[in-house]
Formats: C-alpha cells, structure tokens, sequence
C-alpha cells in the first residue's frame, strides 16, 4: 500500500463521525451538533426558484456580490465590524474557511494557541498544516471559559495565531467581553491572528455575543448558515479578514473550491434578507432543553454547567464506560476526550434533538447509572 503523506499520518477520524456508525437505528443521539429543525421555508423557496431560473453556473470565486453586501451589512448591525464585500469570502461550511485560514498562514515552527478543551476540527486542521499547538486549559470552576490572562502566559515569539469559538463547542461556553476585548488587544500588541469561529453566535441565552475583530485588525472571523438558519447539510459559510490576509485565503478557496454552491448562496441570501421569526422560535426551544438536560444531570450526581450557549453540555462523568455503556442502552454521545486532554472525565451531549427525546433519553441514562451513585 502506498504510505499516507506525513501530514495524514498522525490525523484520526473525528470521534463525532464514528457516533454514525452505531447499528441500533432507535438510538437517541445527542452525540450530532445538527438542529432538529428544518430549514425555514422561505430559504427553501429561494433555493427552489434558484434552481427553476437555471441559477447553477459558477458564481465570483468570492461569492455573489449581493450575498456579501448582506453579510457587510450584518457584520456592522450585529458585530460592530466595518468591513467591505471585497474582504468577504462564501466557502463551503465555516469548516472550510477554518481550513483556508489554516492552510494560508500555518507553516512549521508556528504555534497555534488553542482552548483545551475545543472542537476536534481544529487540532486536526494545525496538525495538518505542521503547526504546533499550544493548549490553554478552560477550567470547569471557570465554566470552561478562556481567560485572557491564561492567554497570556502561553505567547511567545513563535505564535502565530490563536483560536477563539465562542459560543464554544464542546462546552457551551460564553467569554466575556472583557476576555475577547484583551485577547483583541494582545493581537495587535503581540502581531498575532485571531480566528474566531462565530458559527454559534446566534445561539446564546441571557448573554451577549462579542466579536475581536471589533476591537483588532488581526482577525478572521468565520461565520455561517447551517446552526442558525439549520442549514447543514447545505455547506454555506463565509469569513471576514482585511484586505491582506483576505488576498492570502482566497488563494486556498479559488483553487480547492472555486465558488460555493450556487442555490446555498441564494439561500443564504434570503436568511440573511427574510425574517427571523423561525431563528427566534428555535433558540427558545434549545434553551427549554438547555434547562431540562442540566436539571436532569446535575440530579443523577453528574456535574454539568448551565451552558450559556450553542446546543451542547459537558457533564463531568468520569465512568470510562459510560459512552459505550450508554450507546448499548440506546443514548449517543461523545467521549469528552475526543475535544482535548482537559476533556477527559468528561461527556459531550448535544441537545439540537427533540424536548421529548432528551426526557427519554435521560430516562434511559438514569437507569444505568452505576449502584451507589448519589
């Protein structure tokens, strides 16, 4: 067989992919970061009459120019981000904008700074591209949020970037402003990127969201369609960056991607242009279910932060069992492990799943939990 480059070689399937795999098709998976909600049937009627008006050739490799005039005007209404339509790019998914930022900026002897513990996608997309990472540990006395000051401590004359998602997964997590507005003025004191994976942001409850790239230069700041509007399976994201830094990413977008897909982008466009109604209606029901799966673990003797946005908690579940124990019971989840060292005792669950299904499921969790536990 013909070796896998170097780069492969230390790289493993995503953990969260493999909770695919379970044969027991009635399952309660809370192991998916995907809403349970469909697409808001205006969005689906501007992507079928794309469709219908043979909208389907290749668009600017930046985008339609009308999609990221809307995306501009979103940056300054929600963000306070000035910006232009010629520093925006559509991709496909924020996961590809993710790995454009790595690919055009991560070289060998760079060190990424990185919330320990984060989403899988990032460490693989620095390993990839040679880069070293540098963990910061989000504890859970601090509701696993990334402190400004333990930034600090972790630069030096090797960083290159560091990355931000906040509302975070695996944990929930909110920073505060005053954390995002020191990490923005480290950046430019200390000439580093940002990359700020916003793809939650919408998906807050009883906080505010802020954006560093209000406050620095030094900022890419990765968006999305597929939380907010539940449009995962159509791959539309989009990031933000300077003039400079957006010259370098477009290189890895013009010639891995070419151009988003021509329906997403119209679809997109009406999200952004269209009501909001159905937004509102579903962060309202993730927060229900917010309140029901903390309720529930926090009373089986499981620790659990009162996760402050997206759709996932973080129980302290120390059991090394439990995952396997639980996918046999009929729940999926994921190890806390596969989101970094300062994972492990932990448990990934995501409630983009039915009120319902959660109520069943905790059920199902009650009875299997081990004899003795408060």
């Amino acid at each position: 067989m013909t070796k896998p480059a170097k780069r492969t070689r230390t790289i493993e399937l995503s953990q969260i992919r493999k909770m695919f795999e379970i044969t027991n098709p009635n399952a309660i998976n809370l192991g998916i970061g995907e809403p349970d909600f469909n697409v808001p049937e205006n969005i689906k009627k501007a992507m079928i009459q794309s469709i219908n008006d043979n909208d389907t050739h290749y668009t600017p490799n930046k985008g339609y120019i009308e999609l990221r005039e809307e995306i501009v005007k979103k940056f300054k209404k929600d963000n306070g981000i000035k910006t232009d339509p010629e520093n925006i790019i559509v991709t496909v998914g924020a996961s590809e904008a993710l790995y454009m930022c790595a690919q055009a900026f991560i070289e060998k002897g760079d060190e990424v700074i990185l919330p320990n513990p984060s989403f899988l996608s990032y460490e693989a997309c620095i390993n990839l591209a040679d880069g070293k990472i540098t963990p910061v540990n989000c504890k859970m006395e601090n509701e696993f949020k990334l402190k400004a000051s333990d930034v600090e401590e972790k630069i030096n004359k090797n960083t290159k970037a560091i990355i931000l998602n906040s509302p975070s997964n695996p944990t929930g997590a909110v920073m505060e402003k005053e954390d995002i507005k020191s990490i923005a003025d480290l950046s430019m004191d200390n000439d580093f990127l940002i990359i700020s994976d916003e793809i939650y942001e919408k998906i807050i409850y009883d906080k505010k969201h802020y954006s560093p790239a209000k406050w620095s230069d030094n900022v890419i700041t990765l968006n999305g369609f597929s939380k907010t509007y539940a449009m995962t399976g159509l791959r539309i994201g989009y990031l933000n960056a300077n003039e400079e830094l957006c010259e370098e990413l477009l290189k890895i977008h013009q010639y891995n991607i070419a151009c988003a897909t021509t329906t997403s982008q119209r679809g997109a466009l009406e999200a952004l242009r269209g009501p909001q109604d159905e937004v509102e209606k579903m962060i309202a029901e993730f927060k229900k279910r917010r309140n029901l799966i903390v309720k529930r673990l926090n009373e089986m003797g499981y620790e659990t932060v009162n996760a402050e946005g997206a759709f996932y908690v973080f129980p302290k579940i120390e059991d090394e069992n439990f995952v396997q124990n639980a996918a046999k019971a009929g729940v999926i989840t994921v190890p806390g492990a596969a989101f970094g060292s300062n994972g492990k005792g932990h448990v990934r669950m995501s409630y983009a799943n039915s009120y319902e299904n959660i109520k069943k499921a905790m059920n199902i969790l009650e009875e299997i939990i081990p004899n003795g536990r408060n």
